[in-house]
This record gives C-alpha cells, structure tokens and sequence, in this order.
C-alpha cells in the first residue's frame, strides 16, 4: 500500500470528499482518512437524512389540505418506522455514492482515526486503524476537514442521553415521535426538527436565548417565520435563559427564565441545538503549535494553519457552518496548492432553513448593510400575489431584496415561503457576478413561476414594482 501522497485530506464530509475529488482531478495522489461514514455527518447524520424526514412531514401537512385542491382521501396516517426507515434509505444511498466517487477518481480510503505530528514537507499523519493496527502516511500536504460536533452544557443537564435528552442525531433515528417535545435553539437545525414532528402532530416548544427566533436572518423574515410557525401550533419562549434541564419519570422538565420570569416546560423528550464545536481533540494540533480559538482551527485565505503544509477547510475552520461552503473552501485549497488561480474564497455563501416555510438568505442584512455605513435600497415582494404561488396554494411569505443605494450594487437578499431554497442561488449568482440593479430589472423571469417575486423585489427597490 502506498505511504506517500501529494494530499492527505482528514475527513470525509462535503468539504472533505470533494475536496479529495478536485485534487485527484488536477492529477495529485490523493488519500482519504475517515473513522466512521464516507459523507461524514451531512450526508449520514445532517443535512441529508433530515431534509428526508422534512420531505415526509410536508407530504404528511399537505394531507390535511387535499380539500383546498379539491381532492379528498381516507385513513390519514403515519408509519413512523417507515418514515425513519425512508430517512436512513436515503442517507445511505448518498453513502455508497460517494464510495463510488473515491473509487472513479482513484483516491485511496483509509478507515480509521487520524493523528498528527511533526514532520516535512508537511506533518506526518499516524492513523489507528478500524480494522487493527495503524499506518503511517507521508504527504507533501494534508488538509484537515474534520467538521463539528453538536455543542451541549452538561452543567445544567443538556447532555443528550440517546433516550429523553437528543442532538441532532438522536432526533433523526427515534422509535417513535414525542408527544411533547422542547427544542433549545432556534437555529435552522432546532427550527428544521420543530418543523418536522410539529407536522406529525407533536406539541413543539422552543426556547431561543436571543430576542428572536432564526437570529443570523434578516429581522423582518425572522418575524415572518416566528408567525408563521406559530400558525402552525409551535409555541416559542424567547430571550430565555435555560437554568436547568431534568429528568423525570415520563420525560424531561427545562426550567426556563424570561423577563425576570421563571418557567418549567415539560415534555417526553428536549432536543439540544444550541451551536457546534469543532473536532479539534486528539489530533495532536498542540504539539504543532496549531492555534485554535473557540474550538475552531485559526487559517489564513487559503486555509493555511501556520504550519508547513498543513490546512484547515470546513466546520473545523469556524463559520459559518454550511455543507457547501465548506466544499468551495476545500476546492479552493487545493487549487491554491496546485498553484492554480483558485475559486474567490469570499464568494456570497448562501444559508437555508428547510422548515414549512423555508428560508433562505445571501448577504448582508438591511440592519447589517446600516451598520456598515451602506445607504440600503429595499425591495419587498409577497407571494400571496405571485400567480404561481396562488395557483399552488403556496401564498405565504415574500422575497426582500438590498441594494446599495451608491452603486446599486445587489449586497443582500432574503427569502420566505415555499421552495426559496432553491430560489436563493439565483441572487447568489447575482451577487458572485457582481450584478446591479439594472442587470436584475432587465433580466427576463419565466411566467409563471415563484421567481418572479425575485424580479419584482429588484424592481421595488427603486420604485418600478409592477404588480402591487
């Protein structure tokens, strides 16, 4: 087995494996070293199994309305098994692709868990082995893209159990659904999970410690949200402080304070989506003067660590925490390696919230673009008169575009309401291209679809919206 590589990546999530992807397309022998499932967490324990379940709970909401399309059905119901069941279905067919992927692209799988220290041109990396035993691998660049785990404070009780305490990963794979659930934070990963077992029929209380739910969106669609799944029956405690979670003998009590107000909420099961960390233990980055501020490794423009040859791409580089940026930050590592002209690191990164209804958002919000010193052009467009959305019955929501009122330079956008996850690459594009106002008012939207309100947004920014 070979022991000498041009790049050793750490980690085999959507940063890493592409990452090893684009490096064996520029002809550099590449290893790839992972102590659990190729897809890392994304595709087995996050992004991917639970975009299935949503997918489930939508269908499942949807029932309730078949009267609105004129249809009708009997025996509503779930099989709860089946729908975890579908979930992990998915997740390991991404897997097994991705397998496929190492295998096309000649990158050589190591099962096992990674250790550093000193060498050149690049640290060694020691792997014990899964199977037994351990290897060791010289490389003349390794890439650690070791992603985060869920952050949790044991000292008030928010240690999950697998049973009535949860991350994110225990709420993906439970034997049944709670009857009364308290989710802390309200993050896209606690307003992902709400959504889902609010869909099949859960109570749902979350508790968020800042003044509003969603807190990295824009304020006005943070609000919309708050109402909106409010509508749906999910209750939220708001700039509440969690004192202490225990266990009792049916479920789980989270004593809360707000406005000087204490609360005890109960319920079968908590699940904990207060943050992340990164996974910076036993990789032996002390003994390389590696320096870690808030459990995320410190990199330069290209991921670099300080240490020769050695880099750093991903969650384990710190925010934001996104599947897709952590690939373009690995695409664009080693490209820099190559000596290539890498991809724009600062590419305008896109967040979303699969919730009902998504979100989504790119760039700076209008409080953000304020603060900067920007003199902000807002544009406003509600779906409830978009054609599409009316024939879809899908009328929630609207589109908010930012405009720099100097240049007309487009800084930021922001999306809620059905399908804008996949609405919000287009202002991304715009963004990444560098488009003004004028390019966007004169580009033709097909009729009639949802992104319409994208143009008529653009359009209301500087007073020419056309159908309101």
């Amino acid at each position: 087995m070979a022991t000498d590589f041009d790049v050793v990546v750490v980690g085999s999530g959507p940063g890493g494996y592409v990452t090893a992807i684009r490096s064996a397309q520029l002809g550099l022998k590449t290893a790839i070293v992972e102590r659990a499932e190729l897809g890392g967490i994304c595709l087995n324990w996050g992004c991917i199994p639970t975009k299935a379940l949503l997918r489930s709970g939508d269908v499942y909401e949807q029932l309730s309305h078949l009267g609105d399309y004129g249809l009708s059905a009997e025996n509503r119901g779930y099989d709860f098994t089946k729908v975890i069941q579908r979930s992990r279905k998915v997740a390991a067919q991404l897997n097994a692709g991705v397998g496929f992927l190492m295998k096309k692209h000649k990158i050589e799988v190591i099962e096992g868990t990674a250790r550093l220290e000193k060498g050149s041109p690049a640290p060694k990396v020691h792997v014990a082995l899964n199977k037994g035993g351990e290897r060791a691998l010289q490389s003349r660049h390794v890439i650690l893209a070791t992603g985060a785990r869920a952050r949790t404070f044991p000292e008030i009780g928010l240690e999950p159990d697998g049973e009535r305490v949860w991350t994110y990963r225990e709420a993906l794979v439970p034997k049944s659904a709670p009857k009364k659930l308290v989710v802390i934070g309200s993050g896209a990963i606690g307003i992902e999970f709400a959504s889902f077992y609010r869909a099949l029929g859960s109570e749902v209380t979350v508790v968020e410690m800042l003044p509003r739910i969603l807190p990295v969106e824009d304020e006005e669609v943070s609000k919309a949200a708050h109402k909106a799944f409010e509508k749906r029956g999910i209750g939220f405690r708001v700039a509440a402080n969690v004192k202490k979670l225990s266990k009792t003998k049916s479920g789980v009590a989270v004593e809360i304070e707000a406005n000087g107000k204490a609360e005890t909420l109960e319920g079968d099961v908590a699940i904990v989506a207060v943050g992340i960390v990164g996974n910076v233990e036993n990789l032996g980055l002390e003994s390389l003067g590696v320096k870690v501020e808030r459990t995320h490794i410190v990199t330069d423009d290209h991921g670099g660590t300080g240490v020769a040859g050695l880099y750093a791409i991903g969650d384990v580089a710190g925010p934001p925490w996104l599947a897709h940026k952590a690939s373009h930050e690995g695409i664009h590592c080693v490209e820099h390696i190559a000596g290539l002209k890498p991809t724009n690191l600062h590419s305008p990164i896109p967040g979303c919230t699969y919730s009902n209804p998504q979100v989504a958002s790119v760039g700076l919000t209008e409080a953000q673009a304020k603060e900067q010193g920007l003199e902000p052009k807002v544009g406003r467009f509600p779906f409830r008169v978009n054609g599409k959305a009316i024939a879809m019955g899908e009328t929630e929501g609207f589109v908010k575009t930012i405009f720099d009122g100097r240049t007309g330079a487009l800084i930021g956008a922001h999306m809620i309401g059905a399908e804008v996850t996949e609405m919000i690459q287009g202002f991304a594009l715009a963004m990444t291209l560098e488009a003004t106002e004028a390019e966007l008012q004169a580009t033709v939207f097909p009729h009639p679809t949802m992104s319409e309100a994208m143009h008529e947004a653009s359009l209301d920014a500087y007073g020419r919206v056309l159908h309101i």
